[in-house]
């Protein structure tokens, strides 16, 4: 089977990312995807695409409007593009992977999905941890009740930017935080792993580095079936607690083999990224000995299986593990942190 002819708009990190997987699981095992164009109108995406060997264009119409169209198109612009970009090429039946979070606001979300649904166009949103076996094992252990009623989860994103890193004006001002950048994952983990959030209360702070924009927050979340979570962020803390330090997704990161996920139910619990299972052996109570159970996992690139995905997507053999309703909803419950944060109320995103 040839491979599917994927553009790519964004060369920026997260472009070049998807670029990069795609290249490397073609030479090494025939992947189902290979790049066909970039869109970008940048001069180091031009010398990118050079690089490859595929057209370059400035603009979407651009793409669109230019010979053989692609199979589908990977967008992974800026956040306020991600609507626009992706109706656009949905409008020529082209199917897109659009990077997270699915749009800027809930109103665009609901704009590209409802598009996508009339159109009968396949709509996948990048939620990459999705398709990382670690969660997938997780998802698994949990989703078969090894743990039993879910009671808590508790999620640590705490780790340390350089000062460096705000050298860049827009990311010392609002929305340039954790909340929107970071927390945006967590959500998602939670909801991928736990079910739907009924209803949230956060608090935040900017009193460590004193920028516009939050540095650190706490948020506690009620899910659908009862239980209870909490999630820290910050990224102004020395700390090894966070997805990317701890699961080899991004090499560039020192790893660290350490939990930072913890899922409590009735008869056990689990570790994540570490995977480890804790149950009781024979009676049930806090005299009694555990047993630790580490969990067999196949490791993988979730950018390269994401991709794989995506091809049969198009193909039409798989509906969207992310699609654009279910991130839409994971975007909502993000903008409703921000929200309970900023005036102090509890957010309910779920009727009673």
């Amino acid at each position: 089977m040839s491979p599917l002819r994927i553009a790519v708009a964004g060369a920026g990190v997260i472009g070049r990312t998807h670029i990069e997987a795609m290249s490397s699981s073609l030479r090494q095992d025939g992947h189902p995807c290979r790049l066909c164009a970039i869109v970008d109108p940048g001069d180091g995406a031009r010398a990118l695409a050079g690089r490859h060997g595929v057209p370059h264009h400035a603009d979407i119409e651009a793409l669109l409007s230019s010979g053989e169209p692609p199979d589908g198109v990977i967008v992974a612009t800026p956040n306020a593009t991600h609507a626009p970009i992706a109706i656009a090429c949905i409008g020529r039946g082209i199917p897109v992977l659009v990077e997270k979070p699915i749009a800027d606001t809930v109103e665009a979300a609901r704009r590209l999905t409802g598009a996508a649904e009339r159109a009968g166009v396949p709509l996948l949103v990048g939620h990459h941890r999705r398709h990382n076996p670690i969660l997938r094992m997780a998802r698994e252990v949990i989703g078969r009740g090894d743990l039993g009623a879910l009671v808590t989860a508790t999620i640590l994103y705490t780790f340390l930017k350089p000062d460096g890193y705000f050298d860049a004006a827009w990311r010392r001002e609002e929305g340039g935080g954790p909340i929107l950048i970071n927390l945006i994952h967590e959500i998602d983990t939670l909801r991928f792993l736990c079910g739907d959030i009924e209803s949230l209360q956060a608090a935040s702070s900017n009193r460590t580095r004193g920028f516009a924009v939050e540095d650190t927050a706490a948020v506690l979340l009620r899910l659908r079936g009862g239980a209870l979570a909490t999630v820290s962020l910050s990224d102004a803390a020395a700390t090894p607690w966070s997805w990317d330090m701890t699961t080899g997704e991004s090499p560039q990161f020192a790893r660290q083999h350490v939990p930072t996920h913890f899922f409590s139910g009735t008869h056990g619990s689990l570790t994540v990224p570490t995977l480890e299972l804790w149950r009781y052996e024979g009676g049930r109570g806090w005299l009694d000995p555990f047993t630790r159970t580490a969990l067999p996992l196949t490791p993988g690139n979730p950018y390269a299986l994401q991709l794989a995905h995506f091809a049969r997507v198009i193909r039409g053999e798989e509906a969207p593990v992310a699609g654009g309703a279910d991130a839409t909803e994971t975007l909502r419950a993000t903008l409703a942190v921000k929200e309970a944060a900023a005036t102090g109320r509890p957010v309910r995103l779920l009727d009673a």
